[in-house]
This record gives structure tokens, C-alpha cells and sequence, in this order.
């Protein structure tokens, strides 16, 4: 992917420092001093033009953000979409920081048990099978998300590819993650208004095209949660499923 920035855009973002990091390895393990909070950490690997991540720090204000994308050029679109998402609907950006950086690198800037959400939204699908190293689903990639997630630790993932999904349902069953909330067409009847979308996704929706996604569980006191839910579930439908007799008993 080549992208053509604008004259002066490296100094524009190094005029940026209360939301734009160039640098972010010295900040391993450190985010929270960045943020001055220990509030959530949730992070979006390879945010393109940033609608998403800017749009969600608006609506959360007490978690914390980090996008992250290689372009010096999407993180300038990024933080002109900061800036207008807050015009929007008030508040101020310190809970959102837009981090330069290589994702396959991301061990380097993230410490163990940092995080606490990963998103991946419309990464590469890579289609063609000796690249397959380089999807953000691949075991390898998933290893070091579970590696820096806590233990609250979810992956959020949505696509517009069909193989990339497969692969992805393939992989994280492979390593033996537990996924919920699993969709072939995320805004089949109407658009999700509780799910802020991406770019591409409203360009997709509009085209009439099928969302893919999941969300893999990761961290122990994530997965409790879930069973907890699950079980809750299970039970009303034990109880409706019950005799007349056993009910008179």
C-alpha cells in the first residue's frame, strides 16, 4: 500500500504530541502513565483513516485508546478525524492516542497483560496462500495478542472477506479460543446502530455486501464472564421445559 502525504506532514504530527506518538516503543508498559489513568485499554491495529477509533474514544470517555497504523499519513487522516469526532460530541482527545508503528512489531510496544481489547477491523485479507504469515488472525499474530491482553482480554474482529473470516473461525479454534457473538451478515436487516462502523464497513453496507464478525474471548475473568452469561441463559430454558408434574411437585 503506497499513500502520498502532504508536504510537512511529519512535522505537522510532531506538533501533535497530546495525541499523535511517533515513537511508542519507550512507552512499553507505560500507557497508563500516557494516559494518566489506569482506566481500559483498548487498542485498534491498523486504523486507516481513523473514523472508527475516533468515534468510539467520543463515545467512551472513561476507556482509553490507542490506534495504530505504519502511515504517517493515515495518522494525520486519524487525527483530523479525533479532532472533528470531538466537535461533534464534545469532550476532550485524552483518552485517544494515535501510535505510529509496524503491527507485526507489536510486542515492542505493548507489555504483557497491558490491554485489554484488541480490535481488527478490515485488515488485508492476504488472499493468496504463501502470505498467509501475514494476516492478523494468523497464529502466529494471535500468540502475541494473547500475550499482551489481560485477563478481560477479547479480540474484536470484522471483514468484509468471506476466506479471511474462514481462516480466521479456523485459526482461533485451532489455538482453542472460545468465539461468541459470530455473524455471516453483521447488518442483514438493518444497520447496527450499537456498533460504530469503519470507512469501508458504511461503503460495504450501502453496496448491500455482508459484514463478517466475531469476537474471540481470551483473558480467564473474560471467559468466567461469559460462562456466567451462558449459563444464565440455559436456565430459563431448563425451567420452561419442565413437566406439569414436576412443576406441582
Amino acid at each position: 500500500m503506497r499513500l502520498r502525504g502532504r508536504k510537512g506532514i511529519r512535522e505537522a504530527l510532531e506538533a501533535q504530541p497530546e495525541l499523535v506518538v511517533l515513537e511508542p516503543e519507550p512507552y512499553k508498559g507505560r500507557w497508563a502513565e500516557v494516559f494518566g489513568n489506569d482506566r481500559p485499554i483498548h487498542v485498534e491495529l491498523g486504523m486507516g483513516k481513523g473514523r472508527f477509533i475516533s468515534e468510539l474514544s467520543a463515545l467512551n470517555p472513561h476507556i482509553n485508546y490507542i490506534g495504530v497504523d505504519m502511515y504517517d499519513e493515515l495518522v494525520r487522516r486519524a487525527g483530523e478525524k479525533a479532532y472533528a469526532s470531538r466537535e461533534e460530541h464534545g469532550g476532550d482527545l485524552s483518552n485517544l492516542r494515535l501510535a505510529r508503528f509496524n503491527i507485526e512489531q507489536i510486542e515492542n510496544i505493548f507489555a504483557a497483560e497491558e490491554l485489554e481489547r484488541i480490535y481488527l477491523n478490515f485488515s488485508d485479507p492476504w488472499p493468496k496462500k504463501r502470505h498467509a504469515r501475514r494476516r492478523l488472525t494468523h497464529a502466529n499474530f494471535v500468540h502475541k495478542y494473547q500475550s499482551i491482553l489481560n485477563e478481560r482480554g477479547e479480540i474484536h474482529f470484522k471483514t468484509d472477506s468471506r476466506s479471511l473470516f474462514e481462516f480466521s473461525l479456523n485459526s482461533f479454534a485451532d489455538l482453542g479460543l472460545r468465539m461468541r457473538n459470530i455473524s455471516l451478515d453483521l447488518h442483514a436487516e438493518e444497520a447496527r446502530t450499537d456498533l460504530v462502523m469503519t470507512e469501508y464497513e458504511t461503503k460495504f453496507y450501502k453496496q448491500g455486501m455482508p459484514i463478517y464478525r466475531l469476537e474471540a474471548v481470551i483473558g480467564k475473568e473474560a471467559l468466567a464472564a461469559h460462562q456466567k452469561q451462558l449459563s444464565e441463559r440455559q436456565e430459563p430454558e431448563a425451567d420452561a421445559e419442565a413437566s406439569p408434574e414436576e412443576d406441582n411437585d
